[in-house]
């Protein structure tokens, strides 16, 4: 995933919050905001010091990344995203991640609904 793809400052994730467009599950909670200045999505990810050391921290961040990147075709444009992983993440593998990470963004409207053709 290309840096373009990141939102890094901490006021644009405090604009994000702020906005105040959110679902949370057991896992996440996805934070969406509209940015118009953008040609594309934007994502930040947030894995707290209460989910464990910083390998798992890490591990768990890159796992996410690989979702998102996975879904980049379906993602709609002109959206930041901030992802915040909860503690209870630890207990689930990889798929399940997917399914529950990809049914909030659904949730959101951020995930677009592919039609076959």
């Amino acid at each position: 995933m290309k840096k373009i793809y990141r939102v890094k400052k901490n006021n644009e994730i405090k604009d994000i919050i702020d906005n105040k467009k959110f679902f949370s599950n057991k896992y996440f909670t996805v934070y969406k905001m509209n940015n118009l200045k953008t040609t594309h999505f934007r994502y930040a990810i947030n894995v707290g010091k209460k989910i464990g050391k910083a390998h798992i921290r890490n591990r768990i961040k890159r796992q996410i990344t690989s979702i998102i990147d996975n879904l980049n075709i379906n993602i709609n444009n002109n959206i930041d995203i901030f992802i915040i992983v909860r503690p209870s993440i630890i207990n689930i593998d990889y798929s399940n991640m997917t399914k529950e990470l990809k049914y909030l963004l659904k949730k959101q409207g951020i995930l677009e609904e592919k039609t076959s053709e």
